[in-house]
């Protein structure tokens, strides 16, 4: 049967570009669907405006710094709708790169909505279209909890749209994204009250990261509810919002002007997909793929978010570029998800890579691991007199002396642990580390001097 596509794509994020550029890159003859913008949610309201914003957060910091440099201290106002505005306008100028990628690889784009009438055939904004096979990337979107009065709160995607800069703002959840924004916002100076069902915040982080990085916030003015829920959320006739927490059986009232559902979570984005219309599976609500990316119908794929396997950019980018090798290029490829770096972008910022140290001890006992932590005041920090802290830690194998995983809070954590990710996924051990020279004065000589 002759197709009117080799490959559709439905999802011109992250997994879907990558993954219709490598295709067309083989010959195949390339559509893709997307309603909203190019780019996905990483650029448009994601990792992209999140750290740009986290940088802006992160000068009066700097500013204090200086004065132990010799500066005099700088008079500086924050203006956020300036910055909202250079966000956006970066955003557009990424989202035109995206579409002239797209236009040099001959993928022809559609700016429809795409479902599902059968295994080959979409519904791509009122037009039938046929493709031998169909790869969906269509994302994640946040959870909407059913509390009463959800209606009023906001999500993390809303955030980078706000036209004026929240007085006093609630985050619920202690997930890295509500953290985040938590630093973010308390950076750019609005009150933050920060609210979370258990006693710590980053629940899958190692303990030590999670310590860390919450004794900073507090620090730092934000207010973390722990072992608190929300019973309702309410708008007064003024325009303020009210949330009625309960804790340890008693409630509590806040009142603000932004509430974000900034950290409760983020499911496939499956709804009209036409998904009944096909012989594709479902697992936990996300669909169902084995290792080639392959859902339960032969000729349809899914990667990224909406397979809930990993919910990371360059993941979504590596699935889509193993499946275009795969079904178009001739290499038979997969992706591994052992030892997948990550970062929080919070203040301080962590990155971690391999396994947590509660992991590394339900795979071997607490006596088959050895722990090794360096906590210190970087060099930056020693003329302004700050106290701020680093903190890096590795869990070695007792046995092979292999480096299960390593954990930095502190200062471009993410640059630091990125090239230590290297290390792990070549299987080096505490004995390679120890025979790698140090770059001195510098942070990240300490993942290779700590004894």
């Amino acid at each position: 049967m002759d197709y009117d596509f080799d490959l559709f794509v439905i999802g011109g994020g992250s997994g879907g570009i990558s993954s219709a550029r490598r295709a067309a890159q083989y010959g195949a003859k390339v559509g893709i669907a997307e309603s909203w913008t190019l780019g996905g949610t990483c650029v448009n309201r994601g990792c992209v405006p999140k750290k740009l914003m986290m940088y802006a957060s992160r000068f009066p910091e700097q500013f204090e710094v200086s004065t132990g440099y010799g500066w005099s201290a700088p008079k500086s106002e924050f203006d956020w709708k300036h910055l909202i505005t250079a966000v956006n306008q970066e955003l557009g100028r990424l989202n035109g790169i995206y579409e002239s990628m797209l236009d040099r690889a001959a993928v022809q784009v559609f700016p429809h909505h795409a479902s599902f009438l059968n295994a080959h055939t979409l519904d791509v904004g009122g037009q039938k279209v046929t493709a031998d096979k169909i790869l969906i990337a269509v994302g994640g979107k946040p959870v909407r909890p059913p509390i009463p009065g959800i209606e009023h709160a906001i999500t993390s995607d809303d955030i980078f749209h706000l036209e004026e800069q929240p007085r006093h703002a609630v985050i619920l959840g202690g997930g890295y994204i509500g953290c985040e924004f938590a630093c973010i916002l308390n950076g750019l100076g609005t009150k933050v009250t920060q609210v979370i069902r258990g006693d710590k915040i980053l629940r899958g982080f190692d303990d030590d990261i999670r310590s860390e990085i919450q004794a900073k916030m507090i620090a730092d003015g934000i207010d973390i509810l722990s072992e608190t829920n929300i019973k309702e959320i309410t708008k007064t006739d003024s325009g303020i919002i009210d949330v009625c927490l309960i804790a340890d059986g008693e409630e509590d009232h806040i009142l603000a002007d932004v509430v974000s559902l900034a950290a409760l979570g983020r499911k496939p984005n499956i709804d009209n997909l036409g998904l009944e219309n096909t012989q594709v599976e479902l697992a936990a609500g996300a669909i169902a793929v084995d290792k080639y990316n392959t859902t339960a119908a032969s000729n349809i794929f899914a990667v990224g978010d909406v397979t809930d396997k990993i919910n990371l950019t360059p993941v979504a980018i590596s699935e889509g570029r193993a499946f275009a090798d795969t079904q178009f290029g001739g290499q038979s490829r997969i992706v591994s998800y052992e030892n997948i770096p990550t970062a929080v972008f919070t203040s301080p910022e962590a990155a971690t890579v391999g396994l947590t140290e509660a992991e590394a001890i339900e795979q071997y006992g607490e006596d088959g691991i050895k722990i090794y932590r360096s906590r210190f005041r970087p060099m930056f920090y020693t003329m302004p007199d700050i106290q701020k802290k680093t903190l890096m830690k590795l869990i070695v194998h007792q046995d092979s002396d292999r480096v299960l995983g390593a954990h930095m809070v502190g200062d471009d954590a993410a640059e630091i642990v990125q090239g230590v990710a290297i290390a792990l996924k070549t299987g080096a051990t505490k004995a390679n580390f120890d025979a790698t020279v140090g770059i001195h004065p510098s942070a990240a000589e300490e993942f290779v001097t700590m004894r």
